[in-house]
């Protein structure tokens, strides 16, 4: 029953964000030793840093001076990631974590969300914590080209089949997304289907 509720929350959020088009994440108020990276914030405890918010096209730079302002870090736990402004630059972001050797989590009860999910892939080791939501849909560039629009054939899929191999994802789970939901929501994964496309690493 929570699963539930928790599935039918995070779904209305993804709602609510698609309808002002991502313009803006709120960062939680009240967090100390924050830094601010475009609509995405970093919390660091210890060895271990808490992102949460909107992934945007300066993702690797921005990640990249974290990383060597926090050497000591060793752990991302995704908390709340809503999506991705460019798919490009989260790829190539989730490409760096695991060139740095980071390992992925993403929080009990949090979810990640579309560009979010290929962020999670990044890490060496990844773990999904109880109760988190991975939810994934049908990508669109925010104009007329969706992947439901374009032949199954057409090379523009390799770019993302490629990406998924490089993580150690089967191909399967690309098709997958593009099936499970259009482009203006969501469908989240059960926790056998995160086991079957071998998402999580223990």
């Amino acid at each position: 029953m929570e699963t539930i509720k928790m599935r039918l929350y995070v779904t209305r959020l993804f709602t609510f964000l698609l309808t002002f088009s991502l313009l803006g994440c709120a960062v939680p108020s009240g967090q100390k030793d924050v830094n601010s990276i475009g609509g995405l914030s970093f919390e660091v405890k210890d060895d271990t840093a808490y992102l949460s918010g909107v992934l945007g096209s300066d993702l690797v730079d921005r990640l990249s001076n974290f990383v060597k302002e926090n050497p000591n870090v060793t752990d991302l736990v995704l908390v709340d990631i809503h999506g991705s402004f460019d798919q490009q630059a989260t790829m190539e972001g989730a490409r760096l974590i695991r060139r740095l050797g980071l390992n992925t989590r993403i929080a009990p009860t949090g979810f990640v969300l579309s560009g979010g999910v290929d962020l999670f892939l990044g890490g060496v080791e990844r773990i999904i914590g109880g109760g988190a939501g991975v939810g994934v849909h049908a990508w669109s560039d925010g104009t007329k080209i969706k992947a439901a629009n374009i032949n199954s054939a057409d090379p523009v899929h390799a770019a993302y089949v490629n990406f998924y191999l490089e993580m150690g994802v089967s191909e399967r789970f690309y098709w997958f997304s593009l099936d499970a939901a259009p482009d203006d929501r969501v469908y989240f994964l059960s926790p056998e289907e995160v086991y079957d496309f071998q998402l999580a690493t223990q």
